[in-house]
């Protein structure tokens, strides 16, 4: 074997990286026990302990250390399904930001234009400027943009003499500008809201932001979070030389009353107290540092996190003396500095107006530390400036060039204030707020005459242009609206990972089983690849920064059953040659070198359906499509190379390598059914099979789910057996149309999903919770036991009520099924150029073609045939779409198997007849494609049965590609492949060159 010192090499190396991946989840996981283990069940004093941990060092590699935060960017990502939270998709209010860049025009066609966009938005994949253009060119063909958007604010940017196509283009800069301060602004309130692991990201060009929340406790408060519009004002601060004597004061304060409270109050009553007012202000307040920081809790509870007594305000705060900021806090401190100083003893020691607000990220050097300032109200609780007035701002380099800055302009009447307000700060600071937090708080060096200034700091490029961004796009309404949403309970979500895990296990073990069974000693070598495929699966996946969602899940476990059939396909070459009286040595040698282009265009064949099912799928899609191509790529790794490595030690240490039982000698080995005599008959039976499933799609029809048909899905737990109808019979009462009920789960588990399209596509505030309380009003008569609204509406420690919702919009909803089908075609055409191209005849990309159209109809007919007749979900979603799209890959991977044998057939065997090369081709593979088929569909069904009901119609589905797609394989692809040759040869009267 050559390279074999490379090999090894890379393979240790790989070994090593995996390891080190992973080791960061041992860590953080060991972090958690002991936060555990302190808190003695106290969930407040547990997270405050966690909270106080992110800066601690809790790995040491030597020159290398991490902290406790820094090891959780790295460790293992659990995705929604599996820990419980929210996942959200936002979409920005274009509508609205063209409404003020207009100076809200009432003119009757812009009017109507703007309502017709908005209207087409629910059934079109444009954007919404895109459509507004073709409404107004419709409504208005003569009509000037340039004449509604004139503005003040946007001169020198349109003029009178403005095309409709330059207006559009200014629109869609100043648009696209409001989209990027929307996900600038919520992706710093998201990150000020304690979750750990939080992922936010713009999708694309849609004006769309995913935001997903692991863990969240409040989804009300996170809507109306992420759904509010920013607010950026300009405030004059006191300094912390004025306020410092002030701070001495409210030290010495805070210092008694923490002594009289510990003298007069047990720890045990202190912590219980703690943990109350932490609940109840982490529901009440609407600022979000302040709620986390109420999470950490009170008296007791952050010292029992850090293992330091709070005795004074100081022991949690350092103040300053000079300059505009008062002074500095760790993160997990700013609660308690926030709860001190608004004592009424304590505020009592301040000026009436002074409001304390926190810096927006942590200080140079030390993100965790974070800068106090202090606000200087005015009599009518207003900012001197807010964000209306900009017309203009730049993120540059300073004329030093040794940091950034920004310039920006204001209009006459913000020029006019801006001058006064300069004029009367001389030497003081000014903070620029946005949603309660302070960006920038520079010196006022002097008046500032004619709206134009620069805002120094210590900026980065990327800083200056985020903050130039906000400051430019503060005057735009552009308020984000939930068009998609999805909260998994705690509950649920352990109930996945339990699921998960035991289909996992089970799945592993029998494939370990099978492999070792059928192929003994080479199967105990592909076992040990397989185990070694796993680890690196893993390693590659948390170094990625990848989400492992329950999908994923079966992603890995589908990934395990598909890995063994490289080794399938090697081993049986390997027979072949050992049949033919080569020796061991020589054998293996050859059975790797001939199986390499059946492994690679197998496997290119399923990448490609994974990198489409990554680009156009979402959430637990893509997890699913990640963990298939990492899996594809290991594999072939560990397959290809691995087993090699092992073999070749072995060899050379003269050990015995066998590849076969008495009873697996010669499985199918000397086959001789003559498939392409058949065809006739399996193209009737494919032919009916076509028309049953077609029959029932045109009248049955297909059950859409939420994301594709838009609406709202509950999965609702009761605390004693129901059934479907009498949940309907109460809803009935409630909702007038467009209603579902279906058991979920085994009855058991009492669960039932229900969905409805009641005001689905209605974006107003309170919308989700009239909703909520019309089904809680409708089943509450259906539980044993009184439950209030709250216990029923909240996903978190609830043991019955909702526990789990999602809701879709209709525009996501189109957009969805537009992009699921685009998948799906896009995937069939990759796939039969690639064959054609590679294996240089058309018809044979014709074939696996046209046998992947029958495997994606006869698996949709099948959801439309058996809806309803089934005790488990059949509905058509995206997860549906991944698995037609996987069963594309899995089948076309078994037909390009076959494929490569009729290649080397013709190479071989030139005088023989297509027909005959054709028979012995598939006789030959039959054993790799039933024991690759056994193998896939043993692991699927463990995951069928164990994997819980989350996944079961995705599973089934695969399930019934699995079998349906080794059918095709050898009774359609190939046999139409060897019709349409042969027609053309009768046609052309030449033989084409194989």
């Amino acid at each position: 074997m050559q390279n074999k010192g490379a090999l090894k090499f890379l393979a240790i190396m790989l070994a090593i990286a995996c390891a080190f991946q992973l080791s960061f989840s041992f860590v953080t996981r060991s972090v958690r026990k002991e936060a555990a283990k302190v808190s003695g069940g106290n969930s407040a004093v547990e997270q405050a302990y966690l909270d106080s941990m992110k800066s601690q060092v809790v790995y040491n590699l030597g020159l290398v250390k991490y902290t406790y935060a820094e090891c959780q960017e790295k460790e293992i990502n659990l995705g929604l399904d599996l820990q419980g939270g929210m996942n959200i998709t936002l979409e920005i209010a274009v509508e609205d930001v063209l409404k003020a860049l207009s100076n809200h025009s009432t003119d009757p066609q812009f009017l109507q234009a703007m309502a017709d966009a908005k209207t087409a938005m629910r059934s079109s994949t444009d954007d919404f400027i895109t459509l507004f253009a073709d409404a107004y060119r419709r409504i208005a063909p003569e009509g000037r943009l340039a004449a509604i958007f004139g503005t003040y604010e946007l001169r020198g940017k349109i003029t009178p003499e403005s095309t409709n196509e330059q207006v559009i283009r200014v629109l869609r800069e100043s648009s696209d500008a409001a989209i990027s301060n929307s996900f600038n602004v919520l992706s710093t309130r998201i990150d000020r809201f304690g979750v750990i692991q939080p992922n936010i990201q713009r999708i694309g060009n849609t004006g769309r932001i995913l935001v997903e929340l692991p863990g969240i406790k409040d989804p009300e408060r996170v809507r109306k979070l992420l759904q509010g519009t920013a607010s950026l004002e300009f405030w004059t601060t006191y300094t912390a030389k004025e306020l410092y004597p002030m701070m001495a004061q409210a030290d010495n304060e805070v210092a008694g009353l923490l002594a009289a409270e510990k003298a007069a109050n047990a720890s045990a009553s202190a912590t219980e107290t703690a943990a109350e007012a932490a609940d109840e202000a982490a529901k009440d307040s609407t600022d979000v540092l302040s709620a986390l920081g109420a999470a950490q809790g009170e008296d007791g509870i952050a010292a029992a996190a850090t293992g330091n007594e709070i005795s004074s305000l100081f022991s949690v705060f350092q103040p300053f003396q000079e300059g505009g900021v008062i002074g500095l806090a760790q993160s997990y401190d700013t609660a308690k500095v926030n709860t001190y100083l608004n004592m009424p003893q304590v505020r009592a020691m301040f000026p009436r107006d002074v409001r304390f607000m926190w810096g927006i990220k942590g200080i140079k050097g030390n993100p965790t530390v974070f800068e106090l300032y202090a606000i200087k109200g005015s009599n009518d609780g207003r900012p001197a400036l807010d964000g209306s007035v900009i017309t203009d701002a730049v993120g540059q380099y300073g004329q030093t060039g040794s940091s950034a800055e920004v310039s920006m302009s204001m209009n006459a009447a913000g020029a006019k204030t801006w001058a006064r307000l300069t004029a009367d700060n001389v030497g003081r600071y000014i903070a620029v707020v946005l949603d309660g937090y302070v960006y920038s708080c520079p010196i006022v060096n002097g008046e500032i005459a004619g709206g134009h200034s620069q805002i120094t700091g210590d900026f980065t490029i990327a800083e200056a242009k985020d903050l130039a961004n906000i400051l430019q796009s503060g005057r735009l309404p552009a308020p984000a609206q939930i068009v998609q949403e999805a909260v998994v309970g705690p509950s649920l979500g352990q109930e996945s990972i339990d699921a998960g895990m035991i289909s996992f296990v089970l799945a592993f073990v029998l494939v370990l089983i099978y492999m070792f069974f059928f192929y003994k000693t080479a199967g105990m070598v592909a076992n040990i690849a397989l185990i070694a495929n796993l680890f690196f699966l893993f390693g590659v996946l948390v170094s990625f920064g990848a989400v492992l969602t329950l999908p994923g899940i079966a992603g890995i476990v589908l990934t395990m059953g598909m890995a063994v059939d490289a080794n399938v396909i090697i081993y049986e070459r390997i027979k072949e040659e050992l049949h033919s009286g080569k020796g061991l040595s020589l054998s293996i040698a050859d059975g790797f070198k001939n199986a390499y282009s059946a492994i690679i265009d197998g496997q290119a064949t399923t990448l490609i359906t994974g990198i489409v099912l990554f680009i156009f799928g979402t959430g637990p899609v893509q997890g699913f499509a990640t963990t298939l191509i990492i899996g594809i790529l290991t594999s072939l790794f560990c397959a290809i190379f691995i087993t090699r490595l092992i073999f070749v030690a072995m060899l050379d240490k003269g050990w015995n390598i066998r590849f076969w039982n008495r009873m697996t000698e010669h499985f199918l080995g000397n086959a001789k059914i003559d498939f392409i005599a058949c065809r006739k008959y399996t193209y009737i039976i494919s032919g009916v099979l076509i028309l049953v499933m077609i029959i029932s799609l045109a009248t049955k029809g297909l059950s859409y789910g939420v994301d594709f048909s838009g609406g709202r899905a509950y999965v609702v737990r009761f605390d004693q057996q129901v059934t479907a109808n009498e949940v309907r019979a109460e809803l009935d009462k409630v909702f007038t149309d467009g209603l579902e009920v279906k058991q979920y789960g085994n009855k058991d588990q009492k669960q039932m999903r229900i969905v409805t399209q009641y005001k689905y596509a209605d974006d107003a505030d309170g919308v989700t919770n009239e909703i909520n309380e019309m089904i809680y009003r409708a089943l509450k008569p259906l539980y044993k036991q009184d439950i209030s609204i709250e216990d029923f509406t909240t996903t978190v420690n609830n043991p019955y009520g909702i526990i789990s919702a999602e809701k879709v919009g209709p525009s996501i909803a189109h957009d969805i099924k537009v992009n699921s089908f685009i998948a799906v075609i896009f995937s069939l055409i990759a796939i039969g150029i690639y064959i054609a191209i590679r294996f240089k005849n058309w018809q044979y990309g014709m074939g696996g073609v046209v046998s992947l159209f029958h495997d994606a109809i006869l698996t949709i007919g099948i959801f439309s045939l058996l809806y309803g007749l089934l005790p488990f979900n059949l509905t058509v979603d995206q997860s549906f779409i991944a698995a037609i799209l996987t069963i594309i890959g899995y089948s076309i991977n078994d037909t390009v198997v076959i494929f490569d044998r009729i290649r080397e057939n013709q190479h071989l065997y030139p005088r023989r007849s297509r027909r005959e090369n054709i028979n012995h081709a598939i006789n030959s593979t039959l054993a790799r494609t039933v024991n690759t088929a056994g193998s896939t569909f043993v692991v699927l069904l463990a995951i069928f049965i164990f994997g819980g009901e989350v996944i079961r119609g995705f599973v089934f589905a695969l399930m019934f590609g699995v079998v349906i797609g080794t059918f095709s394989s050898v009774f359609v692809a190939t046999p139409v492949a060897y019709d349409m040759m042969t027609r053309k040869e009768k046609r052309t009267g030449k033989t084409i060159a194989d």
